[in-house]
């Protein structure tokens, strides 16, 4: 039980940082103010273009590590909680799933113009370059965040309940998930906070997969759904 314990800590920590690190670079392109000649300039230049192809490259494996800490909270809540709710449970894998959908979608968005250049040799189009960063940026921000939100809601719900969560962490959760849902603006800070409140509960994690002992063992039972 301690090496699943310890496992979710790691690959929800993982995500966190290597979302922030994708982000901030695919971050690095010019603003929605910036001139077409300094857009231009930007996509011709091989080596400020090629830290936004980074950033894409980094994204699928920050979304790979979600998937992991999604299975593996799942399991070690079923395996540690007397009840689950499943309705919250189903909620919480949906919206993790559909998070990195986004998340996916809208990091392949804001960076085509940058592979488009890159890999076919592509002009720099300065509508595209307008329009394709800020469609990505309204998927991640306004779409994926809002699954993020849900995802929070119910994460913080399933560990009040099982007492996985201590307290005061749960409540905030749920402070967290609703800023996120009410949120209207596209500043780029925005999509820092999952990542943030995510590497945080991982470090919750951490603490109590450490307080639990080496020779403990997932019981064979599972947890009894609730409604």
């Amino acid at each position: 039980m301690r090496n699943a314990a310890l496992l979710t800590a790691g690959v929800g920590a993982l995500h966190g940082v290597l979302f922030l690190t994708s982000y901030w670079l695919l971050s690095s392109r010019p603003g929605p103010t910036a001139s077409i000649a300094e857009i231009t300039a930007f996509y011709r230049s091989s080596g400020q273009r090629r830290v936004m192809i980074v950033g894409l490259y980094l994204m699928p494996f920050a979304g790979i590590a979600f998937i992991w800490f999604v299975v593996a909270l799942r399991m070690w809540v079923a395996a540690t909680a007397l009840r689950v709710n499943i309705l919250l449970s189903n909620i919480q894998l949906v919206a993790g799933i559909l998070y990195i959908a986004l998340l996916f979608a809208g990091a392949a968005s804001t960076s085509v113009l940058a592979a488009s250049v890159e890999f076919s040799k592509g002009d720099v189009d300065p509508v595209a370059a307008y329009q394709f960063p800020q469609f990505g940026s309204t998927l991640i921000l306004v779409f994926a965040l809002r699954m993020a939100a849900m995802f929070v809601v119910t994460t913080s719900t399933i560990g009040r309940t099982s007492h996985v969560l201590p307290p005061w962490f749960a409540w905030s959760g749920y402070l967290v998930g609703i800023f996120l849902l009410l949120s209207a603006s596209l500043q780029p800070w925005l999509g820092l906070v999952f990542p943030i409140w995510l590497i945080v509960l991982s470090a919750i994690l951490l603490r109590r997969a450490l307080s639990i002992p080496a020779e403990l063992t997932m019981p064979a039972r599972t947890a009894q759904p609730s409604v």
